[in-house]
């Protein structure tokens, strides 16, 4: 069995520092796999906010696959946001914005859905679309096949449409053809697992909260999420929130999907 971990929207700065070390913890527990950040990293894309997450992501112990998100590009540095708009993020995490993790049992594929000219929204361009499609259809029929962005590919409140990805619907359509069981992503810091509808194979979005930010919801803890995947058994997407009464983050969700994979000929 692989296990993937998602953090999402840390937000350095504004990080809680019993929330990390409770972080620390689960990642110690459940020993993942992969660890995807998928954005949002930090609050105003300062070099201590990046070194602060590169430092605490090193000590979850696993490969990391990160994705920057809007907050990773300075927004009152105009220079820096339309010269070099990653540049902060990049010593940090490295110079791959498309980065792709592979293993016998996961496939995950990552897409910048930041855009200097955009103050909060992303948008997924046909190239990008067309790439992650040709990724996904090299996968293996025991690969999970994940593709990670940072802004929803969809939305379930009416309300969190604005924020919704520019172009989602033509990746939902490719990506689903092409062979795609999840996509991942944060932004809103409200996490669900939703099927996306009308595509022409099953395909789940799964969206996490803010892992450690102290820019939560009303209503909504911290939140990761873990997801344990086996060809034999299926794959269950666990959200693990922090509960203040314990110190700790407690699975309050568990959702088992079934990815769909082709009949043998």
């Amino acid at each position: 069995m692989s296990v993937l971990l998602q953090v999402s929207d840390p937000h350095f700065g504004t990080e809680r520092a019993s929330v990390v070390e409770a972080l620390v913890a689960l990642a110690a527990q459940a020993r993942p796999d992969l660890v995807v950040l998928s954005g949002d990293i930090t609050q105003r894309a300062r070099v201590d906010q990046f070194r602060d997450a590169r430092a605490v992501m090193d000590r979850l112990g696993a490969p990391l696959l990160a994705l920057p998100g809007n907050h990773d590009i300075a927004l009152f540095d105009l220079w820096s946001r339309v010269v070099r708009p990653h540049a902060r993020y990049s010593a940090a995490f490295g110079a791959d914005l498309a980065p792709v993790f592979a293993s016998h049992e996961l496939l995950v594929v990552g897409v910048n859905t930041t855009r200097a000219w955009r103050h909060k929204d992303g948008e997924v361009s046909g190239a990008q679309i067309e790439a992650v499609a040709e990724r996904l259809r090299k996968a293996t029929p025991g690969q999970l096949r994940v593709v990670v962005v940072h802004q929803p590919i969809d939305v379930m409140r009416a309300e969190d449409v604005p924020d919704r990805l520019h172009n989602h619907r033509a990746a939902q359509l490719a990506w689903a053809e092409a062979g795609a069981d999840l996509v991942m992503g944060g932004h809103i810091h409200l996490p669900y697992v939703m099927p996306l509808p009308g595509l022409p194979r099953p395909v789940w979005a799964v969206q996490a909260g803010t892992a450690v930010s102290s820019r939560v919801r009303s209503g909504v803890p911290n939140s990761v999420n873990l997801v344990r995947w086996a060809a034999a058994t299926g794959c269950v997407v666990e959200q693990w929130d922090f509960s203040a009464a314990v110190g700790a983050f407690v699975c309050a969700v568990s959702t088992p999907i079934a990815p769909q994979r082709a009949a043998p000929q």
